[in-house]
C-alpha cells in the first residue's frame, strides 16, 4: 500500500476490524422508550467500529420492518455503540475473501436496508458519534437529518480501496452539500469534521459526545408530541416533492395536507388550543 494511502487512513483513525473478537449476540439492538413512541436503534459492533456485516444488515432490516408496522412508534433514532464510530460501512474483513456471487448477495441485503431507511414513513434521526464513513455515512444521509457529536467525522473513502460509492452518496450527497464539495469527497476519499459538516448544512446540530443522545432524545420527544399523521404527511411532501417542478411539488404537498386536514388530530389540535390544554393525538392509521 502506498505511503500516501496509509497516511490518509491514519488521519481518518480507521483500520481493519480486529480478528478473533467474539461477536455480540445481537449486532443491532432496539429499545422502545417514551411509552413506546421512540425507538432507539443501536449498531452494536463497537469492536469493529460498527462495520456492517451481512448479519447486521439482516437484523437491521427486521428492526426497520417492525418500526414501519408498529404505528405507535412516532420517531426512530439510529446511533452506534462505543465512542469511536457511528458506522464505518461494510466490514472489509468479511468481504476480503468473498466471491463475486457472495458480494452481490450481500449487496442485495445492504440495498434492502438503505431502501427501507429512505422509504420509512416514521421520522428517523441519525445520532452520529465518531466515524460515519462509507456505507455508514450513506445510512446517515438516508435518514431525515443528522445530529452529531463533536467528534463526528464524515467521509466516502471507497475510491481509496478501488470502489465507487454505491449506497446512495452519488445521488444523495450533492443534494445535501454543494456538488463540487460532494465530488471532491467522493473522488479524493477525504472526509470532513463535524464542524465542517455543520458549516455546509449537512449536520443540523453539534453536541459534546456525552450530551449527544440526550439532545437527540429531546428533539425526538418534540416530534413525538405532535400529530404523527401531520408529521408523516409533511415528511412525505418534502421527500416526494424534492427536485420536482414547483407546481408538481405543491400538488404533492396538497395531497398530504388534505390527508392531515381530514384526520381527527386536526379537530383535537384546534380544540386543545382553544381550551388551553395539551392535544391527544392518535397514532397514525398506517
Amino acid at each position: 500500500m502506498p505511503e500516501s494511502t496509509q497516511t490518509r487512513w491514519a488521519r481518518m483513525g480507521f483500520s481493519p476490524s480486529p480478528a478473533g473478537v467474539p461477536e455480540p449476540d445481537q449486532p443491532v439492538t432496539v429499545e422502545f422508550v417514551s411509552g413506546g413512541q421512540i425507538a432507539i436503534i443501536t449498531l452494536a459492533r463497537p469492536h469493529a467500529d460498527n462495520a456492517v456485516t451481512t448479519e447486521l444488515a439482516a437484523r437491521l432490516s427486521e428492526i426497520l420492518d417492525t418500526i414501519a408496522a408498529r404505528t405507535s412508534v412516532r420517531v426512530a433514532i439510529m446511533t452506534g455503540a462505543g465512542d469511536q464510530a457511528f458506522c464505518v460501512g461494510g466490514d472489509l474483513r468479511q468481504r476480503k475473501d468473498m466471491t463475486k456471487e457472495d458480494w452481490l448477495r450481500q449487496r442485495q441485503v445492504f440495498d434492502d436496508v438503505l431502501f427501507k431507511l429512505r422509504q420509512l414513513r416514521t421520522p428517523i434521526i441519525a445520532a452520529v458519534n465518531g466515524l460515519a464513513i462509507g456505507g455508514g455515512f450513506e445510512m446517515a444521509q438516508s435518514m431525515d437529518f443528522i445530529i452529531a457529536a463533536d467528534n463526528a467525522f464524515f467521509g466516502q473513502p471507497e475510491a481509496m480501496v478501488g470502489l465507487s460509492a454505491g449506497g446512495g452518496s452519488p445521488a444523495l450527497l450533492p443534494r445535501l452539500v454543494p456538488m463540487g464539495k460532494a465530488l471532491q469527497m467522493l473522488m479524493t476519499g477525504e472526509g470532513i469534521s463535524a464542524q465542517e459538516a455543520y458549516r455546509l448544512g449537512l449536520v443540523n446540530e453539534i453536541h459534546p459526545r456525552g450530551d449527544l443522545m440526550a439532545a437527540v432524545l429531546g428533539i425526538a420527544e418534540k416530534i413525538a408530541s405532535n400529530s404523527p399523521t401531520a408529521v408523516q404527511s409533511v415528511k412525505r411532501a418534502v421527500r416526494l416533492g424534492s427536485g420536482e417542478p414547483i407546481e408538481q411539488a405543491i400538488g404533492i404537498m396538497m395531497e398530504q395536507h388534505w390527508r392531515a386536514t381530514v384526520h381527527p388530530d386536526r379537530l383535537d389540535g384546534i380544540r386543545a388550543f382553544m381550551e388551553s390544554r395539551e392535544p391527544d393525538f392518535q397514532d397514525p392509521d398506517f
